[in-house]
């Protein structure tokens, strides 16, 4: 990979969490990109980055960080709630920014961070969702081919375990951004939205809180109505029983995929330690962060071969067109059509969390390319999150005012 002649793009990361070890190491093995900054406000994962990137500077606030005039541009992977102050200030400090999903927490905070970014002629993308992955892409091209017909429904379906990962109390506090709906939301219903078109209509949709012991939303279920007629449903459930990996023949029990791989056996004894309270949360997340044997084990090591595919956050997705089906399979996808069925192999078949992301950005900076998954986009993502929410508590359809189309443009 080669940059035509242009320069890295100087790249720091507020929150070296661990959302952010599934990012550093895309970012590494990219040309664009040149790591060079860091900031976190836990001493050990500022040591663990320094030893990681000796030649990165590391900062113990966001403050420091955005007042380096090296950094060009910066990834936001903090807690949900310090998404939208922290890429303000980064905006404000003259840096491109990508803000992690969700964007924010309300539609008030996206449109404050959409302001701050054009009043200081910055580039704001929104990221890292499925919605990037290679199924997900290949699909939107697979139906705007138009092979199949027009898409007129999409089904999609997430059974896992999120809700016995380690959790931090914020995690599991919606008034925060935390649950399922704020934090695997995103990687649903932007892939949604990217599909249908972008511009939903109305949403209807019932959110659970069913555990005392995780008081959190653990599970949406939503129906989406799309301005072209295509519909879509979606259901997440993170309380761990049944796991949508079950379903697929070719998965191990553990529907590795989420931030750790439990068995059923597993999740047995973790619901028994949080109903007595005795899980050691902070000491199980520390062991996820950079620097711990988790971290080399998941998103360091490279695979002898692919893996399959395996319905972790995404779940199973199914497209269906009037005249075929689109689903994933072992190593691509299903196409079902008149003909037959055909398991069609994907043009890209790694997912590299957050390269895609990184791309858009740097060929917004660098070749003056359009982002399309700028503030805009982001917040009608949000829109829908936010729209489920409501439509939960009133228990009516909730109708949508901030939905953009995805530009013809993005299959190019």
């Amino acid at each position: 990979m080669t940059t035509g002649g242009k320069k890295p793009l100087k790249m720091g990361i507020i929150g070296v969490g661990v959302g952010a070890t599934q990012i550093m190491p895309n970012m590494e093995a990219m040309d664009e990109i040149d790591l060079m900054a860091g900031a976190d406000t836990n001493p050990r994962v500022r040591e663990a980055f320094k030893a990681r990137y000796p030649d990165a500077k590391v900062f113990d606030s966001a403050e420091a960080l955005c007042a380096d005039p090296d950094v060009e541009a910066v990834w936001v992977a903090t807690p949900n709630n310090f998404h939208s102050p922290h890429t303000i200030m980064v905006a404000n400090s003259g840096k491109h920014v990508v803000s992690e999903k969700p964007m924010a927490l309300s539609m008030k905070e996206a449109e404050a961070m959409v302001e701050a970014a054009d009043r200081n002629g910055v580039k704001l993308l929104c990221g890292h969702t499925l919605g990037f992955s290679p199924p997900v892409m290949q699909m939107r091209r697979i139906i705007r081919s138009g092979e199949l017909g027009p898409l007129k429904t999409l089904n999609n379906w997430a059974f896992t375990d999120w809700m016995l990962q380690a959790r931090q109390p914020e995690e599991l506090d919606e008034t925060v951004g935390g649950g399922v709906l704020y934090r695997q939301g995103p990687h649903q219903l932007d892939s949604l939205r990217l599909l249908g078109g972008g511009m939903v209509r109305t949403i209807r949709g019932t959110t659970g809180k069913w555990w005392p012991e995780r008081p959190g939303v653990g599970y949406y279920s939503a129906f989406l109505e799309f301005e072209n007629g295509v519909t879509a449903n979606v259901t997440n459930n993170g309380y761990g029983y049944s796991m949508t990996a079950d379903l697929v023949p070719w998965s191990d029990e553990q529907g590795r995929g989420l931030i750790e791989g439990y068995t059923h056996e597993d999740r047995v004894n973790i619901r028994e330690e949080l109903k007595a309270g005795d899980r050691d949360e902070m000491a199980a997340k520390d062991a996820l962060r950079i620097g711990s044997d988790h971290e080399r084990r998941m998103w360091r090591e490279t695979p002898k071969e692919a893996p399959p595919w395996r319905p972790a956050n995404l779940g199973i997705l199914v497209a269906t067109c009037e005249r075929g089906d689109i689903r994933q399979s072992k190593y691509g996808l299903y196409v079902y059509k008149d003909g037959g069925v055909e398991d069609r192999a994907l043009e890209v078949t790694r997912y590299q969390a957050g390269r895609e992301d990184l791309m858009e950005l740097y060929n917004a900076i660098r070749n003056d390319a359009p982002v399309y998954h700028d503030g805009a986009w982001g917040m009608a993502t949000l829109e829908l999150i936010t729209g489920i929410m409501e439509s939960s508590t009133t228990g009516k359809d909730v109708v949508l005012t901030h939905q953009v189309p995805i530009s013809d443009e993005y299959d190019a």
